[in-house]
Formats: structure tokens, sequence, C-alpha cells
């Protein structure tokens, strides 16, 4: 079996990383029980059961590289400003972000998440969050509390929207976190050149937040550089469509 060597990481991944804060708490998916789990009685001499519904794992599935970020024109709550592509052509990169706020996957990541969006966008990348989940299914995750989150977090990027689910649709998101990273070439759209995760940690696995994987990738397209083919899937809750 051939052996895949991993890059070493950038001055910009190392630097970020020891600018990190190295406590950051763990989330267990034990903890995921539903509410729509009353008893389910069984008939005989056995006690009640208990129905357990966990949060479904989803790997992110991969967008063809080189694919053009589509069209979108959506709310950010916290501010009432309606953000289209257009307001990003002036950066040289830009990182969509699909995430919500109950996943406990993105839970996981936030605070980091806001560390490394500080961190390069002070360096010239743009960045968005977008939330498609359903408010049906999920109203913890509707406009008003991400507007709360958002302020709570002091998220650095606009977090928007998408209420039709459309843009989730067009970028071909799956799950939440996703991480899509386009580069920007002169006056040609923007181009997706890094589809995957964050870093290996995930809740419960006792692997350090790094987002080595993620800064390794803004990195080269930051210093013109190309970006590895070699990209490991994100992994989170699936987007909660309407039903």
């Amino acid at each position: 079996m051939a052996t895949v060597t991993a890059p070493m990481p950038s001055a910009g991944a190392r630097l970020w990383s020891l600018r990190r804060t190295l406590a950051c708490p763990f989330f267990s998916t034990s903890s995921l029980s539903s509410n729509l789990g009353n008893s389910l009685q069984v008939r005989g001499p056995s006690p009640a059961r208990k129905l357990v519904v966990r949060a479904a794992r989803t790997e992110s599935k991969r967008v063809s590289l080189g694919f053009r970020a589509p069209q979108f024109q959506i709310l950010e709550p916290l501010t009432g400003k309606v953000w289209k592509l257009e307001d990003f052509e002036a950066y040289p990169a830009l990182l969509v972000m699909f995430i919500c706020n109950h996943c406990p996957f993105v839970k996981h990541l936030k605070k980091d998440i806001v560390k490394l969006s500080n961190f390069y966008m002070k360096k010239g990348l743009a960045v968005v969050a977008i939330s498609s989940n359903s408010v049906a299914t999920h109203p913890q995750d509707g406009p008003e509390f991400m507007a709360e989150e958002a302020k709570l977090f002091n998220y650095p990027f606009p977090y928007l929207y998408d209420e039709s689910q459309d843009v989730a649709r067009d970028f071909g998101a799956v799950c939440t976190p996703e991480f899509l990273l386009f580069k920007k070439d002169g006056r040609r759209p923007f181009e997706l050149v890094y589809h995957g995760q964050f870093d290996d940690s995930r809740p419960s696995n006792n692997v350090p937040i790094t987002g080595r994987d993620l800064s390794l990738a803004i990195d080269s397209v930051l210093s013109g550089q190309p970006v590895s083919s070699f990209q490991k899937p994100s992994v989170g809750c699936s987007i909660k469509w309407h039903p």
C-alpha cells in the first residue's frame, strides 16, 4: 500500500497553532439523546425502554476542485444586511463555512474557527459562515438564535441564514461543519481549491484541535502556492433539510 506523506506545517500554520488557546471543551456525543424519546412500553416483565436518537454522522461529498463559487444573496440576521458573492470580489481568497448552532461537531470547533478566522482575515482572507438548517425541525438554528450566537462568540465574519436552502444545494454542502476554500485570480470567478476538514479532531476522540488541514490550505492560497489534492472530507451532522 502506498504511503502518503503529509506536508510539513507552514510558518503561518505553526504561528496560528502557537497563538491558539490550548484549553478547549470537548463535547461527548453521548449527550445527544433526543427529546423524541418517550418511553416505549414493552409487554411482559421487561422494564420500559427509552428511544435514543444520536446525531447523524455525515461526511462532506467531494465537490470537484476548480468548481466556481455560485452566486448567492442571503441575510445576516445580526445586522439585517443582505450579502452577495460580489461583496468578496476584492479578496484573494474566500472561505465559505456551513455551520449551525446546535451541532456538537460545530460546537467542538467553534472557538477555534473564530481564532483561525481572526488570524487569517488579517492576512487578507475573506470568510463567511452560512446556516442552512430547517427551523421547522431545529428552531434553535433559526435567525434570532443565530444573531445571539454571533454576538456571544464574537464572530468576525458574517453569519448568514439560508432560509430556502438553495445556497447549500448550489455549493454541494451536506454537513456541518463543512469548509470550502476558493481562490481569486484577477477578474476570474472564485475557484474551489480546498474542500476538506478543519483537522483530525472530533468530539470525544481526544485529538487536539489544531486547524492544521485548513490552515495549510489557506497558507498555500495566500502565498500563491498550489494546494495539495490530498484532502480529507469534513465530518459532522447532516444538514437538516426542510420536511
